[in-house]
């Protein structure tokens, strides 16, 4: 096998048998086969994979002779190959020493699972020498080999070595002496990887997506800054730090799970479990179970142990949805928990005791209810200790545009649309609907109209029908044909005059209409440029 330019090598342990034991190349092997056997019984005994990786660069280092040394590992989730050990390398060096699969010599090897042996650097554009530890002088005759760690189909890293061979045949020798060894420490590396690469980086994980949750769930970044929003958030600042027992109230679609998300977030138990339980979607028949759990055995189908959502909220927040559905009989056992956060399980007689905080919320009037005899006044004052009314979007003022800006943002990037704005007549109309289903509506509607859209832009045209009548849109048309021309007209004569800033010759020119055309049509519609004139426009008409 020519040995002048880099090979791949697949290589075979019992073709070197007979070599192995021969002297003759002037640094006999046979020395070596002690430490294999030292390696195997480190290996044997469960030895830490670092013990084992420090008597493999040991006997490449003084019984190979070679200059420098890596062990390289795999992390597959970040497709990153790293420099775990080595020698001849500085901490600075071996912190550079990070390549992908099928980058440089060692992603090559990686990536295909082959040994490939360079035996001249100066020779291989493949050697990126990414650790800058080779001046150019000292390529000249270095060889460079990599081998793969497998298991298997799987490459969970490399072994690589570097020195200066005068015998091409001691090279091949010592190529196959460490694959013989990578071989032998692949399962421990595949463990340690388990164990130690995955486990760090499940935990960097699990740890940025609390933090993300954190940051998502912060009252600064719930949308809308209109006064009542404000004090909105006040409330949530003054109670996240304490364990109060919180009672949202709103109507439907108004947020109520968003603020207590922001509260659990902002707490001292924000890295607890945070349950949601919604009471309207519990059937009467299962809602003890789901809420406290069963023993095994406590019915007919409880097969096993179950914990419900207040064992699951154990260390953190427990959020109530829809607490006005709770039947009385759930009410009295959920009064208990309120009380000493004890309960029992069914069919269990031994207290379950449990460290959390309760959010509850409702779009009910509960003190209605409390008079009505259909909601205990005692478990309504335990409920109560923390009121935060969520105003309804009617009464939020501006906060419509800029939640509909925030979610023509967010659905476009995930319908891969390229939506720049609303048009003012589509935003009079936000402005001038009620919005009885408040922020899921309002949502809705957005999602709907970024599809609809053309051209970039949100029009009066494509938001749904419930917005279209005379009284929202301001335009006083009806619902036949001539009256929906009318209504794009109009429209397009307001966005040319607001482009232009009021200029009458410049909207007619983008319209394709004269100036005395388009002078009638803004007579008809009532519209006057001195309307669309910023104060500091230049007046050119």
């Amino acid at each position: 096998m020519p040995m002048e330019d880099a090979v791949t090598l697949d290589l075979d342990i019992l073709d070197f048998a007979d070599e192995f034991t021969h002297c003759f190349t002037g640094e006999c092997r046979v020395n070596i086969l002690p430490i294999l056997f030292q390696i195997n019984t480190a290996i044997a005994r469960n030895a830490e994979l670092p013990e084992v990786i420090e008597s493999i660069l040991d006997v490449m280092r003084n019984r190979l002779r070679m200059q420098r040394g890596m062990l390289m590992l795999y992390d597959r989730s970040s497709a990153t190959i790293f420099i775990h050990e080595s020698f001849g390398l500085t901490e600075e060096q071996k912190a550079r020493g990070v390549y992908a699969p099928g980058e440089g010599i060692t992603g090559k090897v990686v990536e295909t699972g082959k040994a490939i042996v360079v035996p001249h650097l100066r020779e291989s554009p493949d050697f990126l020498d990414r650790t800058q530890s080779h001046p150019d002088r000292s390529r000249a005759r270095t060889a460079f080999f990599a081998v793969p760690i497998s298991l298997g189909r799987k490459v969970l890293g490399t072994i690589c070595g570097e020195r200066v061979y005068i015998n091409q045949r001691l090279l091949k020798q010592d190529v196959e002496l460490v694959a013989m060894i990578a071989s032998l420490i692949a399962p421990a590396v595949e463990l340690y990887l388990i164990e130690k690469i995955d486990k760090v980086r499940l935990e960097n994980e699990n740890r940025r997506l609390k933090n993300a949750l954190k940051r998502r769930f912060k009252p600064s970044n719930i949308i809308g800054n209109s006064k009542p929003m404000q004090a909105v958030y006040d409330l949530i600042g003054k109670v996240a730090a304490t364990k109060a027992t919180v009672l949202i109230l709103g109507e439907s679609g108004v947020g109520k799970e968003l603020v207590a998300n922001a509260i659990h977030y902002n707490s001292q138990s924000a890295e607890g479990p945070f349950i949601k339980a919604n009471c309207a979607a519990l059937p009467e028949s299962l809602a003890e179970s789901e809420l406290f759990g069963h023993e095994k055995g406590s019915f007919t189908g409880a097969l096993n142990l179950h914990k419900g959502y207040f064992e699951q909220a154990d260390g953190g927040t427990i959020f109530l949805d829809e607490v006005g559905e709770l039947s009385l009989t759930m009410q009295a056992k959920l009064l208990r928990v309120l009380q000493d956060r004890t309960f029992e399980r069914v069919g269990g007689a031994k207290p379950v005791k449990v460290d959390l905080r309760i959010i509850a919320a409702t779009n009910r009037d509960l003190g209605e209810m409390v008079a009505e005899g259909t909601f205990r006044e005692d478990l309504y004052y335990r409920l109560n200790v923390f009121p935060i009314t969520i105003p309804p979007l009617r009464e939020r003022g501006s906060d419509v545009i800029t939640l509909a800006d925030h979610f023509v943002t967010a659905f476009s990037k995930e319908n891969g649309r390229d939506i720049k704005r609303i048009s003012t007549p589509a935003i009079d109309m936000l402005m001038a609907y009620h919005w009885p289903g408040n922020v899921r509506e309002l949502e809705n509607v957005i999602e709907r109209s970024v599809i609809l859209a053309e051209e970039g832009v949100i029009h009066s045209y494509d938001l749904p029908p419930s917005l279209q009548t005379p009284k929202e849109s301001g335009t006083g048309f009806g619902a036949s044909l001539e009256s929906k021309i009318r209504a794009v007209e109009y429209e397009m004569i307001v966005e040319a005059l607001k482009t232009s800033n009021g200029n009458v010759g410049e909207a007619a020119k983008e319209l394709g209409l004269t100036r005395r055309m388009l002078g009638v049509r803004m007579e008809r519609h009532n519209l006057n440029y001195k309307t669309f004139r910023a104060a500091d426009a230049p007046r050119r008409d």
